[in-house]
């Protein structure tokens, strides 16, 4: 059996592993690189193997970053099934075709720029994907409950147990038969921090011949959640009634958008922040996310269940689809908490509220979530006077605040705690997802810790378990 890493390794996107036998050849994940001035390329570069001969896929999330690539993996040929719970494949029916129009977009912005400019460069740009690729590729998505037994090939045997980091998160236990022996491989996928808010803990495995970990947060802490709700709390009340600004918040349309909505709630109930705030939810994609985490409620953690049937009206939450509705919140100048995607601010409508709210000292961008080297929030965590948005040079006067506190990814000692229910160490444990020296550090935590036999791959790096 080989295991190859094609994303997510060293870096935190691009999340695609290929596991081949001499029977059955298979995906987990299949994400889109995002940041940075090689994404676009990664993206669309051969993807080192065919499609065609892919028998199936195994999704862990709907996230863009382990999701994203599906529509065009289709378009290139693959044809098998792709299997993931019954949250993800409901997302993934908002989230690729929304990731299908965003491309279009961009392509669109970016030949008219070429045609306008007076360089050589004037030939059109195609979208990653388009809108209908994406529809097609919805088609092969067949969703699972957590805990049940699937047998996607005569060789394979894969269970969903919940990985606790948003709805549908699945970590995969993954049995693989050849030449009469079994070989269990783990693939963590996204783990959630434990005791966060609408989330279960992640599901402990007990064992694993082979291990994929995730180590986006492996070389720091996350603030305690009372801390977190302190810091957030006073952001709002210091923007709003005493600098008299706007709070503009990045955030994943699947996940964290709901999590602040909850916990902006939780803060008004509790008093520490007005009951009657303007709360916007300017992502078209987060308000239908939102309709299915309360479809699927019974995925929710006790608490978060017990809230939904007894929560009060708390602030004023309103949710804008239009287009029209998105820009004239450009012409609020200040009493308004505004939440849009994406949560990296790579593309989508938050680009545009940066754009009308960088500029005023009354402002504060609240960063919610981690960002990723390369990306325009982690320009802004890193202290950028100056950005680029739309062509155009705007500067940064609004105040930063960055609430750690609220990440849905395991911390490090989450993490290690996570690690430390195994019965046993995995024969081999492959560290991914995080960027390189984090990844790094972690591995050598790891193997420090518990004395097990760490590996760091780099992408395109091929193992024979």
């Amino acid at each position: 059996m080989n295991l190859t890493f094609l994303g997510a390794a060293r870096e935190v996107t691009g999340s695609c592993y290929l596991v081949e036998t001499d029977g059955v050849r298979f995906l987990v994940d299949c994400g889109m690189f995002q940041g940075g001035r090689t994404a676009d390329s990664s993206n669309r570069e051969a993807p080192g193997f065919d499609p065609e001969d892919i028998d199936f896929i195994l999704l862990t999330h709907a996230h863009i970053d382990h999701s994203g690539l599906l529509p065009r993996l289709v378009a290139m040929g693959f044809k098998g099934p792709v299997y993931c719970t019954e949250p993800t494949r409901d997302l993934l029916g908002v989230m690729l075709p929304d990731s299908a129009h965003l491309q279009e977009k961009e392509a669109e912005w970016e030949t008219r720029h070429r045609r306008r400019a007076k360089t050589g460069r004037r030939q059109d740009v195609a979208p990653l994907y388009t809108v209908a690729q994406a529809h097609a590729s919805l088609k092969r998505l067949y969703g699972y409950a957590y805990d049940t037994p699937l047998h996607p090939h005569p060789q394979v045997r894969v269970q969903f147990r919940d990985a606790g980091h948003i709805l549908g998160s699945a970590i995969l236990e993954v049995w693989v038969n050849e030449a009469g022996a079994t070989t269990k491989l783990v693939f963590s996928g996204d783990l959630g921090q434990p005791g966060r808010p609408l989330m279960h803990d992640p599901t402990p495995i007990e064992e694993a011949d082979i291990l994929l970990v995730e180590s986006t947060y492996g070389n720091r802490l996350h603030k305690p959640l009372d801390s977190t709700r302190e810091e957030l709390a006073h952001a709002i009340n210091d923007t709003l009634f005493k600098k008299r600004g706007n709070v503009v918040m990045p955030a994943f349309a699947v996940g964290r958008t709901q999590e602040v909505i909850y916990m902006l709630h939780e803060l008004a109930e509790d008093g520490r922040i007005p009951q009657d705030l303007e709360v916007y939810v300017d992502s078209p994609m987060a308000t239908e996310a939102t309709r299915l985490t309360l479809k699927y409620h019974q995925w929710l953690d006790e608490d978060a269940q017990k809230a939904l049937r007894t929560r009060g009206q708390g602030i004023r939450v309103r949710f804008t689809e239009s287009v029209e509705e998105s820009m004239a919140l450009n012409r609020v100048k200040h009493g308004a908490i505004i939440i849009a995607a994406s949560g990296m601010c790579e593309g989508g409508r938050i680009r545009h509220h940066l754009r009308h709210n960088l500029t005023s000292h009354a402002n504060t961008i609240l960063i919610t979530g981690f960002q990723a080297a390369g990306t325009l929030g982690r320009r802004l965590v890193d202290g950028a006077k100056e950005v680029t948005l739309f062509g155009e040079r705007i500067p940064v006067h609004a105040e930063l605040y960055t609430v750690g506190g609220l990440s849905a990814h395991a911390d490090r000692d989450a993490l290690l705690g996570w690690l430390g229910h195994f019965r046993k160490p995995p024969r081999q444990t492959f560290i991914v997802h995080g960027e390189s020296e984090t990844a790094q550090g972690f591995g050598l935590l790891v193997h420090k810790q518990l004395g097990w036999r760490v590996e760091v791959p780099k992408k395109g790096a091929s193992y024979a378990l």
